[in-house]
Order: C-alpha cells, then sequence, then structure tokens
C-alpha cells in the first residue's frame, strides 16, 4: 500500500496522546471517587460495577479516530481489476483503384461508410487507431477512445497512388508495440518508404486487431504474406474487409487506363494466417458480422486505486458502533 499524502501520516502521533489523556481522565475520576465517595450519587455516577465494559466504548472511539486519520494520508492499493479493453488499428487503402466505383458511390467512400458504423457501434474501452497506405504506409491517428477524432480522420481520407498492404499492415502493427510502451516493430524512421520489420518480435499483443479495409490488389514491397506471419506471431488478428467486386471496374489514374478487381483469395488468406475474418463490404450481412465477431477481450491488469473513501466510511461505521454500544450500555453517547 502506497500513500498520495504520507506525510499526513504524521498525524497519527496524536493517537497515543489520546490515549495518554483518556488514562489520565481515568485517573482524576478514580481521584475524585476516592474524595467524594460517601455520596451515593456520586458513587452511581462513576458506574460503579460496570468494569471493563466502560471503557469499550472509548475505544471503539478511537479505532475510529485512527482509521479516519489514516484516510487522510490517500492511501491507495494496487488492485488486479477486470477490463473489457482492446485496440483496434482502422487500416484503409487509399491508392487509386480505390476510385473504382464497382461499390457505389465508390471503393473509398464504401470503405469509409463501413468504418464510420463500425467506430459507432465499438464500446467506449476499445483505443482506434487508423492507418492509411497506398504505396507506403502512414500512422494518421494513435489508438483513442475519443470517436469523434476518429471519425474526423476518416472523413479526411483520399485516394492516392499504387498499394502496398504489407505496408499498411507492418505500420498498423508498429502503432501497436508503440502504444503498448514497447519498442518500435519497425527499423525504417521513413514510414513513406517500404518498411522492413526487426527480426524478432518485441511483444504480444492478443488484445489488439487489424481491420484492413482494401480491395486487395497488391503491387508494391514488401510482401504482405509476411506481414500477415509477423501479425500471427505478434498475437494480433486482422480482420479483412474487401472493398469491390471480383468482376472489377476499369477505371483511368494519371491519363492511363485499366483494370482493377477485389483479391479476394489474398485477403481471405490473410485473415486466415492471422485468426481474422474476411468480409465483403458488397455483402451488408457479412459486414454486420463484424461488430460480433470482434469481441474486446477481458483482461486483468494491476491498476492503483485510492482506498481513502473506503477508510472513511470503516470510520463512520467504527464511530456508529461505539456511539451504540454507549447508548445501550449507559443511556448516552459520550
Amino acid at each position: 500500500m502506497s500513500f498520495i499524502w504520507p506525510t499526513l501520516l504524521l498525524m497519527l502521533v496524536f493517537v497515543p496522546l489520546l490515549v495518554l489523556l483518556y488514562i489520565w481522565l481515568q485517573g482524576r475520576r478514580h481521584q475524585f471517587a476516592a474524595r467524594y465517595g460517601s455520596l451515593g450519587l456520586v458513587h452511581d455516577a462513576i458506574g460503579s460495577g460496570i468494569g471493563v465494559r466502560r471503557h469499550i466504548p472509548a475505544l471503539v472511539f478511537l479505532a475510529g479516530i485512527t482509521i479516519l486519520l489514516f484516510s487522510l494520508a490517500r492511501p491507495q492499493a494496487t488492485l488486479n481489476v477486470p477490463k473489457v479493453e482492446g485496440t483496434v488499428m482502422l487500416t484503409f487503402d487509399v491508392s487509386g483503384s480505390m476510385v473504382a466505383d464497382d461499390l457505389k458511390p465508390t471503393r473509398m467512400e464504401a470503405a469509409k461508410a463501413a468504418a464510420r458504423e463500425f467506430v459507432d457501434k465499438q464500446p467506449s474501452g476499445i483505443l482506434i487507431g487508423v492507418v492509411v497506405f497506398s504505396d507506403g504506409g502512414i500512422s494518421v491517428q494513435t489508438p483513442t477512445n475519443k470517436r469523434d477524432e476518429t471519425l474526423a480522420t476518416i472523413d479526411r481520407l483520399v485516394p492516392r497512388r499504387g498499394t502496398s498492404i504489407g505496408n499498411g499492415m507492418l505500420v498498423a502493427l508498429n502503432t501497436i508495440a508503440v502504444d503498448a510502451g514497447d519498442e518500435p516493430i519497425l527499423n525504417t524512421n521513413d514510414l513513406s518508404e517500404p518498411a522492413q520489420p526487426v527480426e524478432a518480435p518485441q511483444g504480444w499483443y492478443p488484445s489488439s486487431v487489424i481491420v484492413l479495409f482494401t480491395d486487395g490488389e497488391n503491387n508494391q514491397d514488401p510482401d504482405p504474406v509476411m506481414a500477415a506471419e509477423l501479425a500471427a506471431d505478434l498475437g494480433v488478428r486482422v480482420y479483412t474487409v474487401g472493398i469491390g467486386s471480383v468482376a472489377g471496374a476499369t477505371i483511368e489514374v494519371e491519363d492511363m487506363t485499366f483494370h482493377t478487381a477485389l483479391d479476394e483469395p489474398m485477403l481471405q488468406f490473410i485473415a486466415g494466417e492471422t485468426g481474422g475474418m474476411y468480409y465483403n463490404a458488397g455483402d451488408e450481412e457479412q459486414l454486420r458480422r463484424i461488430y460480433n465477431d470482434l469481441e474486446p477481450k477481458l483482461s486483468i491488469k494491476p491498476e492503483a486505486m485510492e482506498m481513502t473513501s473506503i477508510f472513511a466510511g470503516l470510520g463512520m461505521i467504527v464511530f456508529l458502533i461505539g456511539g451504540l454500544l454507549s447508548l445501550l450500555w449507559f443511556g448516552h453517547v459520550p
């Protein structure tokens, strides 16, 4: 047990002083009885025949005073508290292919709409961060329980260039590790460049998940298979949300026309490798399942808890017991 205001424990020196005062008063009481003992009235007032019982209420009151003085130092104890918590990294594909309109109005807007609904349904104990990736990955929102900040970040997302799913996952893993107080998973300072993970994982994060919104068409290093294996080693589940259709759509980017289609096998592999699930954003029933499948973990963590109110309440109860005993035995409260 520790104390927020430990210097106030010095007030406990008044306890032995109160004991000495009580002993002195009892001595004067006996002197008074010896001097005027011939008067029956005085004899009755002293409490003849009560014996040790007359000291019990005083001792109870002394215990109450001790507890209250102890509570002034604001004691706190470290307790193992169960908490429903977790970290979710919303990882968005913002590559050029996300402007395709095989999901209306576009893949990008469909992903943002699905993410907004997901954020609104999460309990307050879940921290949500945002990572975006195109040919590189960038953490644009550290994990937070402030839903308005997360939603504002989602609203600002716009399509950019190529697609590096591996980079997006690695940056999400890096953000999870740093938020947990560990060393970064990535060994590069420039997150706009293809990232390389460290050789050995430095932690395990079973209460963290990545929700990956992408069409699955990877055309940049690093290999998303390697990133999925690393996520599995770290205990991070990846839930993939396929944005687009298998038939695909033709788009024009920087005066170039090309066909883009949803790569479901890749997204199914990533989800299966990490213990997550795959969902298709075009299937509303599938997408609704993600809110039930992403169950937060119940974890037991040590937490410092202030015990002042507990001790203060205990002190008041002791006072009430002392007053009740005095009232029952002597007909008055000292």
